[in-house]
């Protein structure tokens, strides 16, 4: 008897998975999967994670799960891993991977401040002597992730155009982590995302000096809400991610130089993602950026910082394909 109670304990527990598995996805029972990689405050990720599940529960009556994987790498690995049932909010290289890797699809790209664009910035202790890039010949370099679009390709490639050699290299695991290095002075320059600063006239324009003007530097801190201010001006670059442990981190880190523009971070669909489901969600998700609610989650610049979304398409990341070709960077070589 205690044997055929444990077969048939077996095949309900078998029935059950096999249920789940052929249940469509976005049901209690086999909830989307949303990952977010891993690039910025990863505990104030994680506890926005269930505010975003229930605002997306909300707005389509489909059930999500969201998660932080440990990598960029990791987070590919996973949306390949589950075809069917997957969203990435991942940025540029790693949907390129992703898409070579095993077919997914973009969505939405954010939109951050009316730019659709972000930069590389290369910051340098703000009292060292590097006053170009090609100063920082032999220089240690801290980087986020291998994965990063802004944090290690468009570097890595400004690097080899201008042929320097770095020193010793620091993958510090994200970007407030590589801005940190330099703040510690663990390494000579790190690279980090640049997302263009709040004027308190007009607006930052391409060719505009992308640091604070030095007369305001020492009157840079956090204001009453704990935002990063320098006088009027808004401080939104990687700098602003470490302003809580470090809130004086534009007094002892500056912008060296910025890189050319890269298409901004995606979200974007497993390789079967189920087609009628993907325009209801992205209508859900530009709806949730435009609310009050996403300030606590996805549009925190302790997040990603969205303040809007815009559909893209493969195309746009024919440029990040050609950048990667150059550099020798594929799936292969990121892993090694």
């Amino acid at each position: 008897m205690r044997k055929l109670l444990s077969v048939l304990a077996f095949l309900v527990v078998a029935s059950m998975l096999l249920a789940a598995c052929q249940a469509k996805p976005g049901v209690s029972r086999r909830p989307i999967k949303v990952l977010f990689v891993p690039s910025v405050d990863v505990d104030f990720m994680i506890a926005g994670g269930e505010l975003i599940e229930q605002a997306l529960n909300e707005a389509t009556g489909l059930y999500f799960e969201v998660s932080i994987p440990t990598s960029y790498a990791a987070t590919i690995e996973e949306m390949c891993a589950s075809p069917e049932d997957t969203i990435g909010f991942i940025p540029a290289m790693g949907y390129t991977l992703a898409n070579q890797l095993c077919g997914v699809e973009p969505g939405l790209a954010s939109v951050r401040y009316g730019w659709n664009v972000y930069w590389t910035e290369f910051l340098v202790a703000r009292d060292s002597e590097y006053q170009t890039l090609e100063d920082l010949e032999g220089a240690t370099w801290a980087y986020p992730d291998v994965a990063s679009t802004s944090g290690f390709l468009y570097p890595a490639a400004m690097f080899d155009d201008l042929g320097l050699t770095m020193g010793d290299t620091v993958e510090a695991g994200g970007h407030p982590q590589a801005v940190k290095a330099v703040y510690n002075r663990e390494a000579d320059v790190g690279t980090a995302y640049f997302s263009a600063p709040l004027l308190p006239e007009g607006e930052w324009q391409v060719g505009d000096s992308p640091d604070i003007p030095d007369e305001l530097v020492e009157e840079c801190g956090l204001n009453d809400e704990g935002k990063l201010y320098c006088g009027a001006y808004r401080v939104l670059d990687a700098r602003a991610a470490i302003r809580e442990e470090a809130p004086d981190v534009v007094q002892k880190v500056r912008i060296l130089a910025l890189s050319g523009e890269i298409p901004n971070d995606t979200m974007s669909f497993s390789p079967d993602f189920p087609e009628e489901l993907k325009e209801q969600i992205m209508e859900a998700v530009i709806a949730y950026v435009g609310s009050e609610a996403c300030e606590e989650t996805l549009c925190n610049e302790s997040f990603y910082d969205w303040s809007d979304a815009a559909p893209i398409f493969d195309e746009n990341f024919d440029g990040v394909r050609l950048l990667m070709e150059a550099q020798g960077i594929s799936l292969e070589t990121i892993g090694e």
